[in-house]
């Protein structure tokens, strides 16, 4: 999968820290569950076919105890659109989705397709343990926890139904998976405390903010799941998302949701994937390598592009973002100015690779 074999864990967490019923949850447009009613008739839309499902790729979405009905609604309508993304557009089969909420979503068609089962620190680690048994070194692990957290000054935690689980205990879970690669996004307010206790040489930790004084409910996680899907956040035009493309697209919108609102910022995500336990809110200090390659779905470059001359400029992207990586491991064995040398004449081959992407799918 695009210059690594990899095992994606995506840990997405809208936490309201605190006395969290008190809060009056952080709305966007697609927050809101209820349909909007008109006298118009809808027109029948065509539904865009499914992404042929990837027998190696597994999910993990949990919306968690939500306090009152304003968060209830906007927890289970996120869990519902992370769900509906990864089934429908991005190649996950639904018995191999499990999906955890306060009150399960039970029916007989949902129960016929997939996993489901109330939100609770049990469930968790019986999805963890099943997840681990049939995955491999070569499967892609996603999982998505919604709801309210809490931190008290010594550890973060994710609110279940009954007892919680800290960041300490996701990291001991997520250590138990056979997966070589392991992406977590915490979309959390105070997530910002999850970078260091889950960082990891082979991890991608995102969160909503930037430290645990940033307390209030996040928008975030509404402009993660757009940007999962929405070709707006594919930059380099290479017909796929990165999950740095997908990170990008949901920062900017935040900060521009903030100024729309005409409101202070409370939230700033950060982005750690060298594993060195400090996140950045933007590709720099050697972050960023492993976001570049990671996507969700399973497409060819074929599927990505039909265009002949653009699937050969993306193949040679594929290649030298492999290049790189492989130099950034042989950094110990070389003298500086050799590295520095050969990394820049990497990056500049890659940026004029990428101007042709783009060029050509203007």
């Amino acid at each position: 999968m695009n210059g690594f074999a990899s095992a994606i864990l995506i840990l997405c967490v809208t936490v309201s820290m605190g006395a969290f019923a008190r809060q009056t949850p952080a709305q966007s447009p697609s927050a809101n569950p209820q349909a909007v009613q008109t006298d118009k008739p809808a027109q029948e839309k065509t539904p865009a076919p499914r992404a042929t499902t990837d027998p190696k790729k597994f999910a993990l979405i949990i919306s968690g105890v939500s306090g009152e009905e304003t968060y209830a609604k906007k927890f289970t309508a996120q869990a519902m659109q992370f769900y509906d993304a990864l089934t429908n557009k991005l190649g996950f089969d639904e018995k191999r989705v499990y999906l955890l909420t306060e009150n399960v979503i039970s029916n007989s068609e949902n129960m016929a397709k997939g996993n489901f089962a109330r939100a609770t620190s049990d469930e968790t680690r019986k999805a963890f343990t099943a997840i681990k048994a049939a995955a491999g070194v070569d499967s892609l692990v996603f999982i998505t926890l919604i709801g309210h957290g809490t931190f008290d000054n010594q550890e973060a935690k994710f609110n279940l139904v009954g007892p919680d689980l800290t960041a300490k205990d996701y990291a001991a879970l997520l250590n138990g998976l056979p997966t070589r690669r392991v992406v977590v996004v915490n979309c959390a307010s105070s997530s910002g405390e999850f970078v260091k206790p889950l960082s990891s040489p082979d991890r991608l930790v995102i969160t909503a903010t930037r430290s645990g004084n940033e307390q209030n409910a996040t928008t975030f996680a509404d402009f993660f799941i757009k940007g999962l899907t929405e070709s707006a956040a594919d930059t380099d035009k290479s017909g796929r998302n990165s999950l740095m493309e997908v990170f990008n697209y949901a920062t900017k919108l935040t900060a521009d949701w903030y100024k729309q609102k005409s409101r202070l910022a409370t939230e700033h995500a950060l982005l750690d994937d060298n594993g060195d336990g400090t996140g950045h809110e933007k590709e720099e200090s050697g972050d960023g390598a492993i976001a570049k390659t990671t996507y969700l779905d399973s497409k060819t470059l074929a599927e990505a592009s039909a265009d002949a001359e653009v699937i050969k400029w993306l193949e040679d992207k594929q290649q030298l973002e492999i290049d790189i990586e492989k130099l950034k491991a042989r950094k110990s064995d070389l003298k500086i100015e050799e590295y520095e040398a050969e990394l820049e004449r990497l990056l500049v081959e890659l940026a004029k690779t990428n101007r042709h992407i783009r060029t050509r799918k203007k």
